[in-house]
């Protein structure tokens, strides 16, 4: 991160200089102050540019601006006229050193509004992008659908959340067709007994607790449906809403996920104050990782193609909660297609989330996602076939 940050700096350094000693250079020949503050600022963009590519975000998806010369144009004209009309305003009208205190003003203004417009054009070229479903060739499986279900101390209610799981889907998916796998997370009580004997297809055992994406990576990995989806034991989400889930995937999106804060979301029971808090703080600190500004990257209810599911978990790192940012992150850089969908939410008064802890373990493990992808930790693609609509 540092080296990434020092990087920039002397990019934004040289690119600054270019800029600040030509409109000088031009003002003292005779230029006009407008005339010389463009063609300083044109200067500064045909030098910034390539070196931010070849240097600064070289590997690193947040460079798509970089490789998008319409984006990178509309930015930087849009700070470019927050340029010259601060420094219109500021500067003396004969040439001289208030030149300088004029543009050192306008360089920091337009400095600003080009990292707000660089974050608002990405968030509609990757979200315009990812709802484009891809025209790939249908996944392999011997199901056409695998619902996962992680599980910690769920021996009394398991049972219910298997057979909940096979009553609402019957009329979507034939019985024979439909796979259900618990993913035991190291419970010290008789989960993974109670699942087997409430007839789920197939129950993973880990040796200890080790997290919701320890268990579902586990999961995934068992699971032989064409499309994967997974819900929380507690069934927040009811199971007939998978449906939905499993429209889009079959419709030709690679990963599907429910949004609790969607417009036609609605909450039957909400959740604690506190809880809803530490949602939306984790909503804000995403939002320094990934550059899509997902309304809700904790919803329980996710469903994805079987290939990109299993690319997916194989390349997470997290156990905890934070591995949903994780398969986000993920998605973004292997350009996956995304849609976000409503979900009817019934919080349950029993959590195994504890509030405190898990919140600053979760902002523990955005900081490591982040530094994992600038050290290249992540895989640069997922290996899946090409997508008919894409270049």
């Amino acid at each position: 991160m540092r080296e990434r940050l020092r990087r920039f700096a002397v990019v934004g350094l040289v690119a600054t200089t270019v800029d600040i000693v030509l409109l000088v250079v031009l003002r003292r020949v005779g230029w006009t102050l407008v005339a010389a503050d463009l063609a300083a600022l044109v200067a500064a963009a045909l030098v910034a540019r390539p070196l931010h590519r070849l240097i600064t975000l070289r590997d690193d998806p947040f460079a798509r601006w970089i490789r998008s010369p319409g984006l990178f144009v509309s930015v930087v004209l849009t700070a470019g006229a927050v340029d010259v009309f601060v420094l219109t305003q500021l500067a003396p009208t004969e040439p001289g050193s208030g030149d300088l205190a004029a543009k050192a003003a306008a360089v920091a203004a337009a400095a600003v509004v080009r990292s707000l417009a660089y974050r608002t054009l990405l968030f509609r070229v990757i979200r315009r992008e990812q709802d484009e479903p891809a025209r790939r060739p249908p996944p392999e499986g011997a199901f056409r659908l695998s619902v996962v279900v992680p599980a910690y101390r769920e021996a009394d209610r398991i049972a219910a959340t298997v057979s909940r799981i096979r009553a609402e889907l019957a009329s979507v998916v034939e019985p024979a067709d439909l796979e259900i796998v618990v993913a035991d997370d190291g419970s010290d009580d008789a989960t993974a007994a109670a699942a087997e004997a409430a007839g789920a297809d197939v129950v993973v055992r880990l040796d200890r607790n080790r997290g919701k994406g320890a268990a579902l990576r586990e999961g995934v990995r068992a699971a032989s449906g064409r499309t994967v989806a997974f819900t929380d034991a507690d069934l927040a989400y009811a199971p007939s809403q998978i449906a939905d889930l499993l429209e889009a995937v079959e419709s030709g999106h690679d990963m599907v996920v429910g949004s609790r804060r969607h417009a036609g979301s609605q909450a039957v029971v909400r959740a604690g104050r506190l809880r809803q808090a530490g949602g939306r703080l984790v909503n804000l600190a995403t939002h320094a990782l990934l550059l899509g500004q997902y309304r809700d990257t904790q919803c329980g209810l996710k469903a994805f193609r079987s290939d990109v599911a299993r690319a997916l978990f194989e390349a997470t790192t997290v156990d905890g909660f934070a591995f949903d940012v994780e398969l986000f992150h993920l998605a973004e850089r292997w350009r996956l297609t995304l849609a976000e969908v409503p979900v009817q939410v019934e919080h349950s008064e029993r959590t195994t989330v504890r509030a405190l802890h898990d919140g600053l373990a979760m902002l523990g493990n955005l900081v490591r996602i982040r530094q994992r992808a600038r050290r290249g930790v992540y895989p640069a693609d997922a290996g899946l076939p090409k997508a008919g609509n894409r270049a």
